[in-house]
């Protein structure tokens, strides 16, 4: 006799078609999960504020998987009115501007934000969640519950529903809650700090398993709930996402491409002041160059390529779909890959890291050279990371790609990258899944 499918209730925000980082992660997982069999539900909004659209990625979504979108109200119609901004307008994660000069409206949001809307501004979507949940579970029993965050609100409806009824709930922290990179930039007041503490605390300690993404966010995560156990499952790469045909590089040009949201956390000055002197220094460099931004581009970034004379170089690309960025990978010679300088950089480890791996180009990682990302790379025998501050580290790096690629080398090979495939990933998932169910 057949063992039943495990029923896996997936609560999300981000799912197609939304675009951007946060929807990759558990769009791709529950493609694999559901190759293993496992039956899927997603509860995700109906009417979501998404920073961008992308359509092709409807296509990942596995024909077994239920998903349920229940409304949402959301105060960014609001803040678009302040703003001045069009009903259209995406809203940038991570407080990402196109504007030079941050205006008193937008540090007046970001207070009201930080104190009035906790944990998050997607906070109105939690009673009425709670609400359908309990009805829905009232007529379908489900085995296990994942909630995936940020938005951290998710997680509360998830530990409401856990509170109510016989269900296994993992909680999912694809980025930190209150070590995430802009926290300080809520200008939070003591008690709006301290009520983030205490629903952190609060979920951790209720969640029957949580999942984080690298070895520094679990150690942080064991500290606030020492009771509940953490496990380390990366983001990860898709290997369906790579194109099957091999990109010709560019013989007379030497691109260096950054792929995601340049947000003013990852503007490394020293880069730039280490491409304008090999500019000036290698007149072929000069000719070949071209830095190619795809994806929302920070008005401190631009500026600084300005300043530094680079402006002709550039090649910025607003968004480009899911289903076209592997192409854009091979296209380069150099992938760049900076950590956000903020307190919590050791523990950063991105998505775009493994997609960047499964490319097989070379990488130059900027951040922390002690810290998970650091160690990653030496796991895979990648290039060491180098401090925001070494200039001079990060000019010697990209001269030696450059001349790599004049000699017509420029290829890296990793170690034991397919570890990191969603597949494989997945597979670690549902073995916790049964793990908790037994």
């Amino acid at each position: 006799m057949n063992k039943p499918a495990i029923r896996l209730l997936l609560l999300t925000y981000y799912w197609p078609p939304s675009g951007g980082a946060g929807v990759q992660r558990w769009l791709k997982f529950s493609k694999y999960l559901a190759l293993q069999g496992i039956d899927i539900t997603v509860i995700t909004p109906e009417n979501p504020e998404y920073p961008s659209v992308d359509e092709s990625l409807n296509q990942d979504i596995h024909p077994s998987i239920e998903v349920i979108k229940y409304p949402i109200w959301e105060p960014y119609t609001l803040y678009k009115k302040l703003m001045g901004k069009s009903n259209q307008d995406g809203i940038n994660t991570g407080f990402l501007s196109e504007s030079e000069h941050v205006s008193w409206k937008e540090k007046l949001s970001r207070w009201v934000r930080g104190n009035f809307f906790i944990p998050d501004a997607r906070k109105f979507w939690i009673k009425p969640t709670i609400k359908k949940l309990n009805l829905l579970l009232k007529d379908q029993s489900f085995d296990a519950l994942i909630s995936t965050g940020p938005p951290h609100s998710v997680h509360l409806i998830a530990k409401a529903i856990k509170e109510k009824h016989v269900i296994k709930w993992i909680a999912d922290f694809r980025d930190p809650w209150t070590n995430i990179d802009f926290y300080e930039e809520l200008m939070l007041s003591a008690g709006a700090d301290n009520k983030h503490h205490r629903l952190e605390k609060a979920v951790c300690e209720t969640a029957d398993d949580i999942l984080v993404v690298g070895d520094t966010m679990r150690r942080e995560f064991e500290a606030i709930a020492p009771n509940t156990p953490v496990h380390v499952i990366p983001n990860g790469y898709d290997p369906d996402d790579q194109p099957e045909t091999t990109e010709e590089l560019d013989q007379h040009r030497f691109i260096l491409s950054h792929i995601g949201s340049f947000s003013p956390a990852r503007n490394v000055q020293a880069l730039w002041e280490a491409l304008a002197e090999l500019c000036n220094e290698l007149p072929e460099f000069k000719n070949q160059l071209v830095i190619r931004s795809i994806g929302k581009t920070d008005a401190s970034i631009l500026a600084n390529i300005e300043r530094t004379g680079l402006s002709a170089h550039l090649d910025k690309i607003d968004y480009v779909p899911h289903d076209k960025i592997g192409k854009y990978q091979r296209q380069s010679h150099l992938l760049l890959l900076p950590v956000n300088q903020s307190p919590n950089a050791k523990g950063i480890l991105t998505g775009k890291l493994f997609e960047y791996l499964s490319s097989n180009r070379p990488i130059l990682a900027i951040g922390p050279e002690d810290g998970d990302l650091a160690h990653l790379m030496q796991q895979v025998n990648g290039d060491p990371v180098i401090d925001w501050s070494k200039k001079e580290d990060i000019k010697a790096r990209v001269k030696k790609c450059f001349q790599a690629h004049q000699q017509g080398r420029c290829q890296a090979q990793y170690h034991d990258v397919a570890d990191f495939s969603r597949e494989q990933l997945a597979v670690r998932i549902k073995g916790i899944i049964e793990q908790r169910l037994k």
